[in-house]
């Protein structure tokens, strides 16, 4: 049975199967008349969007449609977006979708009203204050995979093409104003989407519990996430319909976004520019990469892991347990064992290593790791070489 609760933390949260009918009240509560719903274009014509459309042009006919988003958003997504705020004279921004979707959503709603550039929005030092915080339009976020946890997110993940490299756009009013968990949404998501969503949901929780940062509100939401997570998600692969595990699964990825901010480590800081190089799926690279930097950083985090092993009550508190736990829960999931197997080899090493050093998500790996390091990493993942 899923229960219909609400939280205050980090957003105002509404979890619950079906919660999705609330939309048009929501928006009547909060006196927008004319909100630019955004999605991406796998999603564009299922029923439901037609219906959340139907009943928010009932509401006030000012409601439309934008879903020319890559599944790594880019810049020209984000330009198409704000044309279409501009010119359809819109309010704010409703968010349903993945990873892809929230993130460009929300974006496009920080700089509709802004004279800054997007670029000019990187999440280095101080640059979010070149916003206008005033002038950000209200976002509602509607996850349907259980991965980024994007809806509680105050950053966006955004590939800049020229230099092929994925930027993140910060700013802390891009939290949305309200979020809506109905797992209901995402019964029909694919075995192997609800395993790569996962696993990226796991990443970050996983990676967020590692991390050097000192944030013990992190590290207990990260426990927790990863309990759910080794819970659920086999049986949200098995049986899609399972709606307990599904909402279990929704929850557990919004405390992942929670708990990264502690940090995150090397395998985003190498899903990055692997996902910005071979437009490969982010939480699949970091299901795939997952083993061989938590090998990587071993060392440091062999006492972190045995903590976890022992909250989660397995039989061993050792590391190489711990590892032979992930790699049978990757194989329970069809996840590739080496990047080769999604057609990424390691011909590229010394440009991704370079990258990943230079991705904010390095700042925070436990072990803060050089170039080389990076693309030894790669190497390995690529061949399938855990030692």
């Amino acid at each position: 049975m899923v229960e219909q609760v609400n939280w205050n933390y980090l957003a105002d949260i509404r979890l619950g199967a079906h919660r999705i009918e609330e939309l048009a009240p929501i928006c009547a509560e909060l006196g927008l008349a004319a909100p630019l719903l955004v999605t991406d274009p796998g999603l564009c014509r299922f029923d439901f969007i037609k219906a959340i459309l139907a009943a928010l042009e009932k509401a006030g006919p000012g409601v439309r449609l934008f879903y020319d988003i890559k599944p790594n958003p880019t810049r020209q997504n984000i330009l198409g977006g704000i044309d279409a705020f501009k010119q359809g004279g819109h309010d704010s921004v409703i968010v349903i979708g993945g990873g892809s979707a929230l993130d460009a959503g929300k974006v496009i709603a920080l700089l509709a009203g802004q004279s800054c550039d997007l670029w000019d929005l990187v999440d280095e030092g101080d640059n979010w204050k070149r916003a206008d915080a005033a002038r950000i339009a209200p976002i509602i976020a509607i996850p349907t995979t259980a991965g980024t946890g994007a809806e509680v997110g105050r950053a966006a993940v955004i590939v800049d093409e020229a230099e092929q490299v994925k930027k993140i756009i910060f700013h802390p009013r891009m939290l949305p104003d309200i979020v809506i968990l109905d797992p209901a949404l995402t019964l029909g998501l694919p075995a192997h989407l609800t395993a790569a969503t996962g696993m990226d949901a796991l990443s970050h929780n996983l990676e967020a519990l590692c991390s050097p940062f000192f944030h013990p509100m992190a590290k207990g939401i990260a426990k927790q996430g990863i309990k759910l997570i080794l819970e659920n998600l086999p049986t949200a692969c098995a049986d899609g319909a399972n709606i307990e595990a599904r909402a279990n699964m929704l929850v557990a990825s919004t405390m992942g976004a929670a708990a990264f901010q502690a940090g995150l480590g090397a395998m985003h800081a190498l899903a990055h520019p692997l996902g910005a190089v071979y437009d490969a799926h982010h939480g699949l690279l970091n299901a795939i990469l997952m083993p061989y930097v938590l090998r990587a950083n071993q060392a440091p985090i062999a006492p972190v892991i045995g903590e976890l092993a022992a909250f989660l009550n397995f039989r061993h508190t050792d590391f190489d347990f711990f590892l032979e736990e992930i790699l049978a829960l990757r194989s329970k999931l069809a996840i590739p064992e080496n990047l080769g197997q999604i057609n990424i080899g390691a011909d590229q090493a010394e440009r991704i290593g370079k990258m990943a050093v230079a991705d904010p998500s390095a700042l925070t790996n436990p072990i803060r790791f050089g170039p080389e390091a990076y693309a030894e990493i790669f190497q390995k993942a690529a061949h399938g070489q855990l030692d």
